[in-house]
């Protein structure tokens, strides 16, 4: 949509309606003090079609990049059908229902986008939504510790660092045990995870695929839970349900994931949207809001706001989340991607992902000196052991118009290259790719 300015007939209409005489009257409040003096410096005024060129000028000096980087952000593909049916007005203005009900069309989405969440996680139920992965994952976090009302955390240090933070944050001024189960070949060492697991545990964490790409034992994760309060908190890659087990597979209390895969662009970062779900039991204890699906006084189908535990719709005592949005448009932009694949096409992508990282890697760990960084089986995400500094092959790929990955050096680990392999990314690509890492290693 274009930008209109106000005509100087249309401020004095409105300074009129105010009832003051010019703007400046509107700021007589503002101490004399506290006011800037000086003159903006800003440049002149541009028309809609200069600043349409300028905008195309300056964005023409980007440079396309194939990533090759994940780390919690993929380049997935979005159907043209995601992109041109959440651009309709009546999804794209659409804001959070305070009479919910009024709002069907909403609600329905809502209420869709839980059931197919439920269904390729095999969780009882799902709510919609939350922010991203990291505030999903603290949030799972606080509702364990209210459920089992102790305070001993069990974070993987195979985690990725972006919720480490958040975690950090919403934990900071709550008496709270947390503590890190080291890494071993890349993975959980479990016999670590054993000893830590006791009856003051609120939760332990897992993230499979983890940070650097690899599987972690899940099953066996859980199995130290015997006999304990304490919760699974299982963190996913949802494109990877296609061909892994479910959360609920392996007994996850609550399950949670970034959605930005399901057909939400990359978005320079964000907006992104959390997935959240849970065992049937623990539904009064999570945070968001959850949809149902009821019959009116007329027999007709029709779609309720069954639970919203925020604070702005409770007593602030008894809220079990301040989450005051739904992420709407993104979750709405999931529930056209779900719909439009279907399962099979679900299945596809996942195996197509799955297919063509194993061929680049394989191809890759063919090269002198470069090897898989652990046995551990992976998805569509792996970490490579380099004989040169990553830094330096992602200097080099950049100037080929490819993003290598990312650079492992802030996890102390400056050979070593995390790698993200899409559906989108052609054999050309991947070729292209091996034939630029062997002139860097030969």
């Amino acid at each position: 949509m274009s930008y209109w300015s106000n005509s100087e007939n249309d401020l004095q209409a409105m300074l009129r309606e105010i009832g003051v005489k010019d703007f400046e009257a509107l700021l007589d409040n503002i101490p004399q003090d506290l006011r800037f003096k000086g003159t903006y410096d800003l440049p002149s005024g541009l028309s809609e079609l200069e600043a349409r060129e300028l905008l195309e000028s300056l964005a023409g000096k980007n440079k396309p990049l194939i990533p090759f980087a994940g780390a919690g952000a993929y380049d997935h593909y979005v159907p043209a059908i995601v992109d041109e049916l959440s651009a309709r007005p009546e999804f794209y203005t659409s804001y959070t229902p305070y009479q919910p009900e009024v709002s069907q069309g909403n609600l329905q989405i809502m209420y869709e986008f839980q059931s197919m969440i439920c269904a390729i996680t095999g969780m009882d139920v799902t709510n919609a939504s939350m922010y991203e992965a990291g505030s999903a994952l603290a949030e799972a976090i606080l509702m364990a510790m209210g459920h089992t009302r102790q305070n001993k955390i069990l974070l993987p240090a195979t985690l990725n660092p972006r919720y480490k933070a958040v975690i950090k944050t919403y934990l900071a001024n709550l008496d709270v045990q947390t503590v890190e189960i080291p890494a071993q070949n890349f993975t959980l060492d479990l016999d670590v995870a054993a000893k830590e697991m006791d009856d003051t545990t609120a939760c332990i964490v897992v993230q499979s695929p983890n940070y650097f790409g690899f599987l972690e034992d899940a099953a066996r994760l859980n199995a130290l839970r015997a006999g304990k309060k304490a919760l699974l908190i299982y963190v996913y890659d949802p494109i990877a349900l296609g061909v892994l087990q479910p959360p609920a597979a392996v007994d996850a209390d609550i399950a949670v994931a970034e959605g930005q895969p399901l057909g939400n662009h990359l978005n320079f970062g964000g907006p992104y949207v959390g997935l959240f779900s849970a065992k049937a039991e623990l539904v009064r204890k999570m945070p968001g809001r959850i949809v149902g699906e009821t019959k009116d006084v007329d027999g007709r189908k029709g779609y309720v706001m069954t639970l919203q535990t925020r604070e702005q719709h409770i007593r602030r005592e008894k809220a079990t989340s301040n989450i005051c949005t739904n992420s709407g448009l993104l979750t709405t932009r999931a529930a056209i991607y779900l719909s439009a694949l279907g399962k099979e096409g679900f299945r596809q992508v996942s195996h197509l992902c799955l297919q063509k990282a194993h061929y680049l890697a394989e191809k890759l760990c063919e090269l002198p000196g470069i090897r898989l960084a652990s046995s551990a089986p992976f998805f569509k995400e792996f970490t490579l052991r380099l004989p040169i500094p990553a830094a330096n092959v992602i200097k080099a790929f950049v100037q080929e118009g490819i993003l290598a990955g990312v650079d492992l050096g802030k996890e102390n680990l400056p050979d070593h290259l995390l790698v993200a392999v899409t559906e989108k990314r052609s054999v050309q690509e991947l070729d292209r790719y091996v034939g630029l890492m062997k002139s860097l290693v030969s």
